[in-house]
């Protein structure tokens, strides 16, 4: 049987994301680091190239390709010397457009979805809040009705690439309580009474810059809704599951990267006139981190391979999720520890992994949140049944 990742064509596609990275991303991210942000270019060149619109169907300006797709670009990313930090913020438009994409609206897309998948624009999604993290129902930034606009007052925080883009997707409140109250509107950035904070300094994901945004009663078009009112909290939430699935490739990938980088130095590094890699206490570690990369890896292509088929795995994305997670803990762990000094320094990229790795379980929903939502789709709650 034909493995589905090793098709002629993503075979092809894993080979030249890796050449572009090496060229174009690799040499430079120290200094991106430092600086806070990716360059803008850098989205023109990747859509150029076609692999920024991967994932996208190309008639809303996309290359095609769908979630296996998007999988291998993120893994060949980050074996070829890029980072989480960098995918974050390089494909934001992955959490920004796909629900203008999803309503139909062939306006939205025109304005939006197509240039950002060109390079020309950046957007970004405003969900969490200063006053809450994963509870997405509490949402309090309101937007009401005035005319053939919405006056919209309120914050939000942690919003990746929240300041280089050009527009926010912005979960806002148009009716009451609870979940049914929710919309999404598309902000443009430069409207009256939006303003942004200064770039967030962060533990890791250093090139991914990150803002509070602040809304006044900032005027935003009635045609900017994207769906109707109320349909905000079900387009977030099927969102969620790909930006789940997308975490745990990040997770796995980055702990493949980090047992590489760790192998190879426990091959050259020499103490008492032996590779460390003879000891058995190294070899040992390294079997264990092989053990739960190929783990993690299994369940999320599972999941993946599922969600490519059109199914809704929710229960099964946030285990994958929390799996890749804990295995990229560990292992980014384990392999700063091989290095040893060399692994504390900035200069070493083992020790870039091992910050970055931290946002992996509070992003697209906490460990916790997700093993109890996963205990209640599973029937591991009060009343369910198995």
């Amino acid at each position: 049987m034909t493995d589905i990742w090793l098709t002629p064509e993503r075979v092809a596609l894993r080979d030249a994301v890796t050449r572009f990275t090496k060229k174009h991303i690799a040499p430079q991210l120290s200094q991106w680091e430092d600086d806070g942000a990716i360059p803008r270019e850098l989205h023109r060149t990747m859509a150029e190239s076609g692999y920024l619109g991967v994932g996208f169907a190309e008639e809303v300006g996309g290359s095609g390709g769908d979630i296996i797709d998007v999988s291998i670009v993120a893994e060949a990313i980050i074996q070829a010397g890029g980072s989480s930090g960098l995918i974050a913020c390089l494909f934001t438009h992955g959490i920004a457009i796909p629900h203008i994409v999803a309503s139909g609206n062939t306006d939205l897309i025109d304005r939006y979805a197509r240039p950002t998948l060109a390079g020309e624009l950046i957007g970004s999604l405003g969900v969490t809040e200063p006053g809450g993290g994963s509870d997405v129902a509490a949402v309090r930034t309101r937007a009401v009705r005035d005319g053939d606009n919405y006056l919209v007052t309120g914050s939000k925080m942690f919003i990746t690439s929240g300041v280089r883009s050009d527009f926010v997707t912005t979960l806002v409140r148009t009716g009451g309580d609870g979940h049914d109250g929710l919309s999404l509107l598309v902000i443009d950035k430069g409207l009256p009474g939006f303003s942004v904070s200064q770039p967030l300094r962060k533990m890791g994901w250093h090139c991914s810059d990150t803002a509070e945004l602040t809304f006044d009663n900032t005027p935003v078009p009635a045609s900017q809704l994207v769906g109707g009112e109320g349909e905000g909290f079900v387009a977030v939430m099927r969102q969620f599951v790909n930006e789940r699935i997308n975490l745990a490739v990040h997770g796995y990938a980055v702990a493949q990267r980090a047992l590489d980088l760790a192998t190879e130095y426990a091959r050259t590094r020499e103490t008492f006139g032996r590779p460390i890699i003879d000891r058995q206490a190294i070899r040992h570690k390294l079997v264990k981190m092989h053990r739960r990369v190929a783990e993690s890896r299994a369940l999320t292509r599972s999941v993946i391979e599922r969600a490519a088929a059109g199914e809704e795995p929710i229960a099964d994305a946030c285990l994958a999720k929390n799996s890749a997670v804990e295995a990229c803990d560990y292992v980014v762990d384990e392999a700063v520890q091989i290095f040893g000094g060399a692994g504390y320094l900035r200069e070493s990229e083992v020790e870039r992994h091992y910050r970055d790795s931290r946002i992996l379980g509070i992003g697209g929903g906490t460990n916790e949140i997700l093993d109890d939502l996963a205990a209640k789709l599973l029937g591991y709650s009060s009343g369910g049944k198995r």
